[in-house]
């Protein structure tokens, strides 16, 4: 059975599912921040996926960075997957633009997390509703 893993409960909100992965935002309104998870137990590395779920998580994920890089004007997307705090298996899709507070660095322990103000997840919600037409169902 697929649980989440409680630091990824705690740090983000479920935004709703791709056939595969949960769609996650993360609670830092520093820069736009979704996070991918395979619902999936007991996977903890992209090859503990089998070559089907692995295929399926490459489309998922290219698909949400293709529309989120247009529909927030990124000037580079961050595309990754670490796991050294969180070991569940999890795609950080990072919508980057020149001048946000950690440019050009990594998003990491750079600048303190800035949370969402009342309204911003909504819209966030509402723009993402009109985008994501491609087998994802809204929570």
């Amino acid at each position: 059975m697929f649980d989440m893993d409680s630091r990824l409960q705690q740090d983000s909100l479920v935004l709703g599912d791709f056939p595969l992965c949960r769609l996650l935002l993360s609670k830092d309104a520093n820069y736009p921040w979704f996070i991918l998870v395979p619902k999936r137990a007991g996977v903890s590395e992209l090859f503990d996926l089998n070559q089907e779920d692995q295929a399926q998580l490459w489309k998922e994920t290219t698909y949400l960075a293709e529309v989120l890089k247009r529909e927030f004007a990124a000037d580079k997307m961050n595309v990754a997957t670490l796991g050294n705090v969180v070991s569940q298996m999890h795609m950080h899709v990072i919508v980057r633009h020149q001048g946000d507070p950690a440019w050009p660095a990594p998003v990491w322990g750079k600048v303190p997390a800035v949370g969402y103000a009342p309204g911003q997840v909504d819209a966030i919600r509402q723009r993402l509703r009109a985008l994501l037409t491609h087998d994802y169902q809204e929570a």
